[in-house]
């Protein structure tokens, strides 16, 4: 194989491996109801502060009072950080309430945040995801 005949093949998968990765970033308005707003109320089982973006589960009832495990995206940590936001920011047990965006999924119980309060001490988050 010819030096060039590499350079292209290895240019091929390096731009290949780019273009799926660009792929998988999923759209929002395909996922969440951008034209809907939610509020839940409960407790934060996990914070996955990670790339692309962060989650929150949070433990809540649904509108009929049925409790269910929320997935809540929230931003990248590089966004969140330059807020001040960090691992340590929840944690597992605080209350908090959440607002969003909700799934397109009512099944999938995903809320796209765009507030998140905590009454025990006043955090509050207002924004909308990157």
């Amino acid at each position: 194989m010819s030096v060039r005949t590499g350079t292209l093949v290895m240019a091929a998968i390096l731009g290949g491996g780019a273009v799926g990765q660009a792929l998988a970033h999923h759209s929002f308005a395909a996922t969440y109801h951008q034209d809907q707003e939610i509020t839940i109320e409960g407790t934060v089982l996990q914070f996955q502060f990670r790339n692309p973006h962060s989650f929150i589960h949070v433990q809540a009832p649904d509108a009929d009072g049925e409790m269910h495990r929320w997935a809540v995206e929230w931003s990248s940590p590089s966004t969140l950080s330059g807020i001040g936001v960090d691992r340590a920011t929840l944690r597992p047990g605080d209350v908090i309430q959440v607002t969003g965006e909700p799934g397109r999924d009512p099944e999938d119980h995903r809320i796209n945040v765009t507030r998140i309060y905590r009454p025990a001490d006043g955090f509050e988050y207002r924004g909308r995801n990157d």
